[in-house]
């Protein structure tokens, strides 16, 4: 039997894995954490790969940036953007420290930045950093709310936040906040806190980690002061590759990458730009070409993860449609196996994504992640731990595991390659787990 086409138009759900690398029997129901390349678009990286080592200097120094353009011009037309507006680094992380790092503060310590409760943690520690590092020159302020809320009401504690750091004498210089949280997985009205910042004079900088490629962004109509968003998590692309987006009136502010390399022009020298008249690129654009030797090839597969969604999966509404309705509806029977909830809003806008989060039926987190499982002749060990260990060793799978507001969560993703029936065994997988934990426990006291 002949292999199957790597570009055949295929239905959503069971037959779609032949397109991936999953072992027989893995159930890959937390696509959102690392996501998952189609073999079609590794080849292409691994074809890249091949020229780069039979030609190395002549690839990296001339190919790579012409690929590098197809793939901004690529992205630039799925945003809807101009393409001086596009780079590329490695993973969104990487893209909030940009920005933090090449923030300017007063020397008055009263900047802020602006941040949600359900900031990722990287980006927390980011922030933290960036204050430390400062010398206390700016300082974060947390907007915190007992989830899940509506969105009206998170605009209005953010305009609310801004009032009052602007009453107690601060300034509100940038805010930080997502397309999607990452744990729990929520959909957040990030459109509606972009143009408050917009309104208010603050700068936006959205942690789109979990965006492309599962929700629609239109970057033209969104109008963020910065963005960046993973390509290799909802877009599959191979890991690691995110989009940077950054409009050209903020551009000069983006003064160096991370790490610093050949791209810089220090002000000391007095050259308005680096860049040779062969190359006409904005600085920039130019900057962010060569950061340092890196394998970097993945992103140049964007304009072939684009095109591979389109042939095989019928396109961006059609894949956004099933997995947004999977993951709700698979979400839903889980919490029905379990006897619990899922966690949505009232106008379940924080569930359209492809995420969603099952309430647990355990005992409730001591302190953070701190719940210890005690085992017999064996060390102890947290609850995250010890219940994505054991659906990892004996189930075969994995799903995040995390405690928030005082319960245990476990987020699922939909995907083009998952059905119902994967969330039913989910459903009563977490409830098997459930019951051997409290068991463990048991144990344990006698």
């Amino acid at each position: 039997m002949s292999p199957p086409c790597e570009y055949e138009p295929t239905p959503f759900g069971h037959e779609m894995r032949r397109h991936f690398s999953f072992k027989p029997g893995y159930r890959n129901l937390n696509h959102g954490s690392f996501g998952a390349s189609p073999v079609a678009i590794r080849n292409k990286a691994n074809e890249l790969r091949d020229e780069c080592e039979a030609t190395p200097c002549p690839f990296i120094k001339y190919r790579f940036p012409e690929l590098l353009d197809e793939s901004r011009a690529a992205m630039s037309d799925f945003l809807g953007v101009p393409e001086s507006t596009i780079v590329f680094v490695q993973n969104a992380t990487t893209g909030v420290n940009t920005v933090m790092r090449n923030m300017v503060w007063s020397s008055d310590g009263k900047d802020e930045i602006l941040q949600l409760d359900v900031i990722y943690g990287a980006c927390g520690k980011t922030t933290s950093y960036v204050c430390e590092a400062s010398g206390d020159r700016v300082r974060t302020r947390e907007i915190g709310f007992i989830h899940p809320v509506s969105d009206s009401e998170m605009v209005a504690a953010f305009r609310k936040a801004i009032e009052t750091s602007r009453t107690e004498g601060y300034r509100p210089r940038i805010a930080i906040f997502d397309t999607i949280s990452s744990n729990p997985g929520l959909r957040l009205p990030f459109e509606e806190l972009t143009a408050l910042c917009r309104s208010e004079g603050v700068l936006s900088l959205i942690d789109a980690a979990h965006g492309i490629g599962q929700i629609d962004l239109n970057l033209s109509s969104l109008d963020p002061d910065f963005l960046v968003s993973n390509c290799h998590k909802w877009l599959f692309t191979p890991r690691s590759c995110a989009v940077f987006y950054v409009p050209e009136r903020n551009q000069a502010m983006m003064r160096s990458t991370i790490p610093t390399s050949h791209g810089f022009v220090p002000r000391s020298t007095g050259k308005e730009s680096c860049v040779s008249p062969v190359q006409k690129k904005t600085d920039f654009v130019f900057n962010f070409e060569y950061v340092g030797t890196a394998d970097n090839l993945s992103f140049l597969t964007v304009p072939e993860a684009i095109r591979w969604r389109q042939r095989v999966c019928g396109g961006e509404t059609k894949i956004r449609d099933y997995c947004i309705q999977l993951s709700r509806q698979g979400g839903q029977r889980v919490a029905d196996i379990l006897g619990t909830v899922i966690l949505d809003n009232a106008t379940h806008t924080s569930t359209d994504c492809c995420m969603v989060n099952i309430l647990l039926p355990i005992g409730k987190p001591t302190s953070g992640d701190g719940s210890l499982v005690k085992q017999k002749g064996k060390p102890d060990t947290t609850v995250t731990e010890w219940m994505q260990q054991t659906l990892i060793k004996s189930c075969n799978t994995y799903m995040p595991v995390f405690p928030f507001q005082g319960s245990w969560w476990v987020r699922l993703s939909g995907q083009v390659y998952l059905e119902i029936s994967d969330f039913d065994w989910a459903g009563w997988t977490l409830k098997d787990l459930c019951k051997q934990l409290q068991e463990e426990e048991s144990d344990h006291r006698m």
